[in-house]
């Protein structure tokens, strides 16, 4: 969550490196994912375009796997190249659950999708190394620097892929279980300040907006929580960040020590964030800001130090800001602006020949937990959401200067605003026909599996992650299905 990585979010949890490259460095205040879903979003960072052009409509759908990235280009212009751990902006990953819930969203039902949200308490005091696949491959990182990265004699570009602070598996919920279990040590929990945790207001149930009540029903979160539930799991999540922390520690140490710190640009972001209990929900897919703001902080040479930058930026911004790095010319297709500028202060007219950034950015969301497509804009001190079409499920307007844990939805009370960001949205992305075509590869998708499977879908989904559910009234599930079809 990129609220954790200035005040008063940090106030929660000790965050040394992180710190360290606020110091050092730069904080963005307003970065955002492209998608608040793990593929689509790393499929925007990756390409540098908006969702709706890599048509990476859920965690099952990404880029093709020859698809040339920012990477793939700095390597071309002669910068040695290495990536380490999670990648997943590619299509074909994630489980047949993934999809098949995924493609469903617009069948007329309500199942839980996930297992209710828990915390659980591993190892000792003394118990550093929770996430062990993570420690691997930030190990693999930190001796590529110390035995390869010091000996080059042409530039690097590293990149390190962690799944921290992501929930782990909860095998108590299924063989596709979901990732619903907050994990952590003692040793990470002493990090957290629980005084100055934030116990999330929620409406009530009658009053929700109609796709978060669909949310928080599929994510398990409709039941039943004790305060103290709620305040573990956000203690247990932000103790899982500060784990994540000190794998950033590793690396800049990593640097310190071979003496190229001062000469290396590090950036330090995130394909999501975690709601840990906001609004009635765990997990992401939602465009609030516990899902949606991403940290965003860079260092190194050029970059200002101390510097807290406003503007409104996202993840399409990274692949233009990487070829500015290494001089690549940009391509002007790209949905994102060079950073460069921000960092350094230049004048944004000798920053880009497509003009100055625009003061808005653009998150969009098409996959699983959600009923419906979702797209928000976000400028200035609004946030709009609008859904589907854009008529027939209410929009939402929040003030985040006055309202910064969007509780009231404003659309009614401004039309007019409501009116002018909806014509930015559109000048931006046909929305309504975007909507329809997802619509129409969930359909075409979930006919193809189901065809696959011969008459056996039934009994396949029964097994699935909703499985307790979908067998409690299998038939009124399949007519649901059929009269969607």
């Amino acid at each position: 969550d990129g609220r954790l990585t200035f005040f008063p979010g940090n106030q929660a949890v000790d965050l040394p490196s992180i710190n360290f490259m606020k110091r050092h460095g730069t904080v963005f205040l307003n970065a955002y994912t492209n998608s608040p879903i793990c593929c689509p979003s790393r499929a925007a960072m990756w390409s540098g375009l908006f969702t709706h052009l890599t048509e990476s409509w859920n965690n099952f759908k990404g880029l093709d796997p020859d698809y040339v990235t920012w990477m793939d280009l700095m390597e071309k212009h002669g910068y040695r190249a290495q990536k380490f751990g999670k990648l997943d902006f590619t299509s074909g990953h994630h489980s047949v659950s993934n999809r098949v819930e995924a493609w469903t969203r617009d069948v007329d039902f309500l199942l839980r999708q996930e297992g209710r949200p828990m915390v659980k308490l591993t190892g000792h005091r003394k118990c550093v190394r929770v996430m062990e696949a993570d420690w691997q491959n930030t190990d693999k990182a930190v001796n590529w620097i110390k035995e390869e990265a010091v000996n080059l004699t042409q530039p690097f570009i590293l990149y390190l892929g962690l799944n921290l602070p992501h929930p782990y598996p909860s095998p108590y919920a299924g063989e596709n279980f979901g990732s619903s279990t907050f994990l952590t040590s003692p040793y990470w929990l002493e990090k957290v300040n629980y005084e100055a945790i934030k116990i999330p207001k929620w409406s009530s149930l009658s009053e929700m907006h109609p796709v978060d009540y669909y949310s928080s029903y599929t994510k398990n979160c409709t039941g039943e929580f004790t305060m103290e539930e709620v305040r573990n799991i956000r203690a247990f999540y932000y103790a899982m960040c500060a784990e994540t922390d000190a794998m950033l520690g590793e690396i800049i140490s990593a640097l310190r020590d071979t003496g190229l710190l001062g000469k290396t640009i590090i950036i330090f972001t995130a394909d999501h964030g975690e709601l840990a209990m906001e609004h009635r929900q765990f997990y992401k897919m939602s465009m609030y800001e516990g899902s949606s703001h991403v940290p965003l902080l860079v260092m190194g040479p050029g970059v200002r130090e101390q510097q807290q930058i406003p503007n409104a930026v996202s993840l399409v911004d990274i692949y233009p800001t990487m070829l500015d790095i290494a001089r690549i010319p940009v391509p002007q297709n790209l949905s994102g602006y060079s950073l460069i500028p921000l960092l350094r202060e230049k004048a944004e007219s000798e920053a880009s020949p497509r003009g100055p950034r625009p003061s808005w950015v653009l998150s969009e969301f098409h996959g699983c937990n959600v009923n419906s497509s979702v797209y928000m804009l976000r400028t200035g001190k609004w946030k709009y959401i609008t859904y589907s079409d854009g008529s027939s499920v209410p929009p939402q307007l929040f003030d985040l200067t006055a309202d910064p844990d969007e509780l009231t939805n404003v659309a009614v009370t401004f039309p007019a605003i409501v009116h002018s960001l909806d014509k930015i949205l559109r000048s931006v992305v046909n929305y309504p026909k975007v909507s329809s075509s997802v619509q129409e590869y969930n359909k075409q998708e979930f006919i193809s599996w189901k065809q696959s499977l011969g008459q056996n879908y039934s009994s396949v989904i029964a097994n699935l992650r909703w499985h307790q559910d979908w067998l409690k009234d299998q038939k009124k599930y399949e007519n649901a299905i059929d009269k969607w079809l």
